[in-house]
């Protein structure tokens, strides 16, 4: 430990560091210090999973806000879940517990008293959502300065789950808003183990400031890890309540240990527990088995990561993404991943999940698919998803190359909901002026004045909006029936889900309401509905044996290009993988024989059948949506295409007459070097609807917001 960096720690802090039995600062602990002390930038802190980040930025803000307290908040801590929150709630307070600096967390979970609290006596630290921000701004706009007015630093965690968002994009106008109505400019800290490029967060986390960002350059040195990839038939032949080899597979990769099963939609997170459980009864052992996902009650996930944080007892969790961030879950044996993840940073994350005590990290991939696809048609046939998950692991190994951040061109939803935001807040503001506080937020540089004076006179078309007699703007009556629920704090879409009890306790929450007696799983339990209440939207359930079903729809998210390429490179190369297992090999092997066969070596076009084509990109979710776009609006008339289907972003399926076929690569290119935009690919009545309140903006913006942040015409130009 460096001792001259250990002396300008606040004394408490000292203390808890011989407390901790600490023999030395981190490197990434040290460097912070030297930014947060020795600078006035903002900092930006890339470093790998369990490398200390968080004590990183919380050791020296808090000495400074010791060595010169606030009359304010000092401190913002703004996280993307409520179980990271919690986590760093607990630890923070741990941190804390001699030190005259207090610390509060705000999200929807978070009891009222405790919310009074902070309004009463705004100081120290304050960990909120940026929801729970979006709210303070609107219903606390006369008391900014009182709880805010001396905020000195904001810290934001996790900052790649934020980047190229909408609600990344929220957290800056919260911040330049914050920012103007204080008069002070607060440092900001970033904080993130997965950033494949560092001046892109750089610019991202400096947006609407004048300081500059410096990121330690902190070596990671060298951390060991455990891969291993398995695959499985699923027998379509048993019945719901078997149990399949996969399965078992898994239950004794869990067993005597602490253990987080990784899946990539709720649907898998249920089915995979429900299972265990039933093994668990069988042999007689403990229900050690827990559920953690966005519809699962909140005690319910409390428990779940109090069982996982317990030490030298047993506990399994299966998650979504909701444990995916840096919620530290104590001594973990191993990930389990069922199918491949959809990116190289997400596996950096789940895999930072384990090892985290100074052991080697260990990551096993499960793979269940059924035998009947060997029937199936070529691209069918094909393991798509074991694949990807080794284009991912590999482009981790071979060039540690993570995805970069695709930022929004012209985030309209985000627009509409400032817009209304401030005007919420501020009551009613000239167009003049709210022009000025709309276009000066950095997340708007790309929107032109004349798109915010369209968007407006749409707003004030549909009474969204309305001028009063002085031409000033306030919210009109249909804005207020948006502006007045709790829900237009979030800039994502929500789900209005069913509120499940058993009995008098919540056991989480569905999206579309069943009937008395159908079944269902949730919370890796099965149930049966006993009672429906619309007005309240209330189910009452009761425990039923064996396994019932229950589907959650989600997004698969995008998936980067540079991963599909390297899946050719899977096909076509004679590599043996030391992390794939016995059966895992013979399916990639036999993938291999099966791609070879067919041409796919030498062609990206294949024929599967009289009339019947199969096109094999090689490109990006983006990418392979731009090129459906283009054989739609534009062959599918002069080669007679008759239907187009597929899978994004693997391979599309068309159907059109053998003898159109050979023209079809050429009609492609000859399209491409055409003077062709993106704008070109939508028709005149067409305005997707991508975003939360996209529904009140005008179509021929919606038009261009699509053409340009979810087409690309250059990928398909590679084609």
């Amino acid at each position: 430990m460096t001792a001259a960096t250990f002396a300008q720690l606040a004394p408490f802090i000292q203390e808890y560091i011989y407390e901790q039995n600490w023999t030395e600062l981190r490197p990434v602990q040290l460097a912070a210090c030297q930014v947060i002390f020795e600078t006035d930038s903002h900092l930006l802190i890339a470093a790998g999973t369990a490398a200390g980040k968080t004590e990183a930025a919380f050791l020296p803000v808090i000495t400074q806000l010791h060595n010169h307290p606030c009359q304010t908040i000092g401190a913002l801590y703004i996280g993307p879940i409520k179980a990271l929150i919690n986590d760093q709630f607990s630890r923070l307070n741990d941190l804390l517990k001699t030190a005259n600096i207090p610390v509060y967390h705000w999200h929807g979970d978070v009891a009222q008293n405790s919310k009074k609290q902070v309004l009463k006596n705004p100081q120290g630290i304050l960990q909120i959502t940026p929801e729970s921000l979006e709210s303070l701004l609107i219903n606390k706009h006369d008391e900014l300065i009182r709880i805010f007015g001396e905020l000195r630093f904001v810290i934001i965690d996790e900052i790649h789950a934020f980047m190229g968002t909408e609600r990344g994009y929220q957290i800056l106008c919260q911040l330049q808003r914050l920012a103007a109505k204080t008069k002070n400019q607060p440092r900001r800290i970033g904080l993130s183990a997965t950033l494949g490029d560092y001046c892109q967060a750089e610019e991202w986390l400096r947006a609407g400031t004048e300081k500059s960002v410096i990121t330690p350059q902190i070596d990671a040195g060298k951390r060991q890890i455990k891969l291993g990839i398995e695959h499985f038939f699923t027998d379509e032949t048993q019945d719901n309540d078997e149990i399949q080899d996969y399965e078992k597979y898994v239950f004794q990769l869990c067993q005597k240990g602490k253990c987080l099963i990784f899946a990539n939609n709720k649907s898998q997170t249920e089915s995979i527990i429900t299972s265990l459980r039933a093994i668990a009864k069988q042999k007689g052992e403990p229900d050690i088995y827990h559920v953690h996902h966005g519809s699962i009650a909140p005690s319910l996930r409390q428990a779940a990561e109090t069982a996982m944080q317990t030490p030298n007892i047993p506990a399994v969790t299966a998650a979504t993404l909701t444990l995916e961030v840096g919620v530290d879950i104590g001594h973990l044996e191993k990930v389990i991943q069922l199918e491949s993840p959809a990116s190289v940073a997400s596996f950096l994350q789940r895999l930072g999940r384990a090892g985290r005590r100074g052991e080697a990290a260990e990551m096993r991939f499960i793979f269940a698919e059924s035998e009947t696809l060997l029937d199936a048609s070529f691209p069918e046939q094909i393991p798509w998803q074991l694949l990807q998950c080794i284009a991912i692991i590999q482009l981790y190994l071979e060039e540690r190359w993570i995805e970069p951040i695709k930022s929004i061109f012209y985030p309209y939803s985000l627009l509409y909901h400032q817009i209304m935001s401030i005007l919420a807040a501020e009551g009613e503001l000239s167009p003049g002026m709210l022009a000025h506080k709309i276009l000066s937020l950095s997340a708007f540089k790309s929107i032109s004045q004349e798109d915010l004076k369209i968007l407006l006179r749409y707003l004030i078309d549909i009474q969204h909006i309305q001028r009063t007699e002085t031409g000033k703007l306030i919210i009109g009556l249909a804005g207020e029936r948006i502006v007045n629920r709790f829900q237009f704090y979030a800039v994502f879409q929500e789900n209005r889900e069913f509120t499940v009890k058993y009995n008098s306790t919540e056991i989480g929450s569905i999206a579309m309401p069943l009937a008395v007696g159908n079944q269902f799983g949730l919370a890796g339990k099965s149930w049966e509905v006993v009672g429906l209440d619309f007005s309240k939207r209330n189910i009452s359930v009761k425990p039923i044996a064996g396994k019932a079903s229950i589907f959650w729809r989600g997004a698969s998210g995008s998936i980067h290009p540079r991963i599909i390429q390297r899946i050719r490179e899977i096909l076509i190369e004679d590599v043996n993988y030391s992390y794939l297992q016995k059966n895992a090999n013979k399916r990639v092997e036999l993938a291999r024989k099966l791609a070879v066969g067919a041409g796919l070596d030498k062609n990206k076009i294949i024929r599967l059948g009289k009339n019947k084509y199969c096109i094999f990109p090689w490109m990006g979710t983006v990418g392979y949506r731009t090129l459906e776009r283009l054989l739609n609006n534009f062959c599918r008339e002069s080669l007679e295409i008759q239907s187009i289907g597929g899978v994004n972003p693997y391979y599309l399926i068309l159907r059109l007459p053998d003898n159109k076929a050979e023209y079809l690569h050429g009609e492609i290119t000859s399209l491409c070097e055409q003077r062709m935009t993106v704008e070109d690919l939508l028709s005149d009545a067409e305005a997707p609807e991508m975003q939360k309140y996209d529904a009140y903006i005008p179509q021929d913006l919606l038009r261009k917001a699509f053409a340009h942040d979810y087409l690309d015409l250059g990928q398909v130009r590679e084609f």
